[in-house]
């Protein structure tokens, strides 16, 4: 299983071993959109989606979520975040919310599971507040966008 962490020489599934790694500071930041219709994005802006605060909520969905990774995907490292931002930046051209979140921390291993979770959770929010009104909304570029700290540096999304 050449270049896979998370596989042994027989192929088996394995906590990857961080005990050695040094201490650094990392930091992820992932993305995450939803597209809707017109009437929808005017619900949110406006503040009076029926469900309430629509980021509001999403935005503390995304914080609760990044530090419940690990209990989420299996393999992942319970981490001591330093810090978790949720942002979000309204795209009236396109119906859509773009959704930011970035994730922090001095540790051993990085952060990106737990950025693209809290994006990941943050979008699947909005969904849930909005539903009633706009079941046709979609979720879609989920990605990380870039990272630093550690061994193999920094990463930017082209």
């Amino acid at each position: 299983m050449a270049g896979f962490t998370h596989f042994d020489e027989k192929g088996a599934a394995h906590m990857v071993n961080v005990g050695e790694k040094e201490i650094t500071e990392r930091s992820a930041t992932a993305t995450a959109r939803v597209v809707m219709l017109p009437d929808t994005l005017a619900l949110i802006q406006d503040g009076k989606a029926k469900k309430g605060d629509v980021l509001g909520v999403a935005r503390l969905a995304g914080i609760m979520a990044a530090k419940k990774t690990p209990d989420l995907i299996p393999l992942c490292h319970p981490l001591a975040l330093t810090n978790v931002s949720v942002e979000f930046e309204i795209d009236e051209t396109s119906n859509a919310i773009d959704i930011f979140a970035t994730c922090k921390l001095k540790g051993r291993t990085g952060v990106e599971m737990e950025a693209l979770t809290a994006a990941s959770i943050a979008a699947l929010t909005i969904y849930d507040m909005c539903k009633a009104i706009d079941r046709g909304m979609e979720i879609t570029g989920t990605r990380l966008l870039e990272k630093s700290g550690g061994k193999s540096g920094v990463y930017k999304a082209q």
